[in-house]
């Protein structure tokens, strides 16, 4: 599923680090912790894969 915002994309990086071990859950805050928490490996890893260029920074929940 591709992200919508470049902070989604960010945080789906940060959910797949912790999830990797290679940084500690106790560091995830907000949607990352959520994301990890509810994610499988290969959902963030396409998440956070998606390009950033030209997505907004934030999105509006509509």
């Amino acid at each position: 599923m591709p992200t919508k915002s470049a902070a989604q994309q960010k945080a789906a990086g940060a959910a797949l680090s912790a999830k990797r071990g290679d940084t500690p859950k106790s560091e995830l805050k907000g949607a990352s912790k959520s994301m990890e928490d509810s994610m499988s490996e290969k959902e963030l890893e396409d998440m956070a894969g998606t390009r950033r260029k030209g997505k907004p920074e934030h999105t509006s929940a509509a």
